[in-house]
């Protein structure tokens, strides 16, 4: 245990707990992004078949991790692998990180990060990409973790048209501490 936090492989037990940190942390992160009626929408129940199916459906390049606090309870995880859009010049990708509001600021974040970038790294992928919403505060994480801003592309969500930032790494081995954790 790291500063009173665990990261590990996701089980099958864990996708109830995954969909409530997934749910709580769109809330209270997106609050003002994305219209009202859309996180109300969201439910515990769609979100944890979201992250099961995802789970069943992935192949050995993909991982799942969760953080649990020193209580043994669930308060972020992280998902990545092989880049989605058959982009050439990145071969991995950082599909989401999601921390509950509390435990934010803790070094969770940079924790997963960390352990995507080492999946990524020993299953011979070298460079990352991110997809985050740029109204999102956790722009800046990425920025400190070495992301550079490389491309944008509109999204809509809940009927409002919004502008996602790709963050790029171009060879994750030189990110700081990838594979140390």
């Amino acid at each position: 245990m790291q500063n009173q936090w665990l990261i590990r492989l996701a089980s099958d037990s864990d996708y109830e707990h995954m969909a409530r940190v997934h749910v709580d942390s769109w809330r209270t992160t997106y609050k003002g992004i994305v219209p009202d009626h859309f996180l109300a929408e969201l439910s515990y129940e769609t979100s944890e078949a979201r992250w099961r199916r995802i789970s069943e459906q992935s192949g050995p390049d993909y991982a799942l991790l969760v953080a649990e606090n020193k209580d043994g309870q669930i308060v972020g995880f992280a998902n990545g692998g092989r880049e989605r859009s058959g982009d050439t010049l990145y071969d991995g990708e950082l599909y989401a990180i999601y921390l509950v509001e509390s435990h934010q600021r803790q070094g969770i974040g940079r924790g997963l990060f960390q352990r995507i970038v080492r999946h990524l790294v020993e299953t011979s992928r070298h460079s990352m990409l991110i997809w985050v919403l740029a109204d999102n505060p956790a722009c800046r994480f990425y920025e400190s973790m070495g992301g550079v801003p490389i491309m944008e592309q509109a999204v809509e969500i809940g009927g409002k048209h919004l502008r996602e930032i790709g963050y790029g790494w171009t060879d994750v081995r030189t990110t700081s501490d990838c594979c140390t954790i």
